[in-house]
């Protein structure tokens, strides 16, 4: 497949570029750009947003793959990320992600036969406050987890319902 910017893409990463005195710090937000338009930043995405911000294939491959959150493969509709760091894994995030291989019928890593599901054993999302929690598609956290709470969630993603943003307050100290 032959991967192109829309006009609209190309306008967008020189509104980026023109933001930074050089070109390399606008290297993360343009593969942003690349992901939201082809779904993945394989090496021919990868290729193409270093040809198009003139930078070497090498610096922009690095990039790519220092960050989980760009996809270095087509995954599926939904990537549920499953945070494994200490504090995930000290409140269930190991059972989490075995729940969700079993209920999903794929292991970590994999993509279920309908393309519907992407499941990632990840590093520490910054929620350590509300674990275990999964990301879903680099946007929405799911936190506070449980077996029960990952097959709704589930249940809901193939209706393609997306849960909302859920705030969560913290406890406030020596409160009286």
């Amino acid at each position: 497949m032959a991967y192109e910017f829309t006009k609209e893409d190309l306008e967008e990463i020189e509104k980026i570029k023109a933001k930074f005195p050089e070109v390399m710090p606008a290297t993360l937000p343009v593969l942003w750009v690349a992901q939201n338009r082809f779904g993945h930043v394989n090496p021919d995405v990868q290729r193409l947003v270093a040809e198009t911000l003139d930078l070497p294939e090498a610096h922009v491959h690095g990039v790519a793959e220092f960050y989980t959150q760009y996809y270095k493969e087509e995954k599926g509709k939904f990537v549920l990320d499953v945070c494994t760091c200490l504090s995930c894994q000290l409140c269930g995030g190991y059972d989490i992600l075995e729940h969700l291989e079993d209920k999903l019928g794929i292991k970590k890593g994999e993509t279920t036969d309908d393309g519907m599901f992407s499941l990632n054993e990840v590093e520490c999302l910054g929620a350590c406050g509300y674990a275990p929690m999964l990301q879903i598609t680099n946007d929405t956290y799911v936190n506070h987890l449980t077996k029960e709470k990952a097959d709704q969630l589930v249940d809901s993603l193939r209706k393609g319902e997306v849960p909302e943003y859920e705030q969560i307050d913290m406890p406030l100290r020596n409160a009286k």
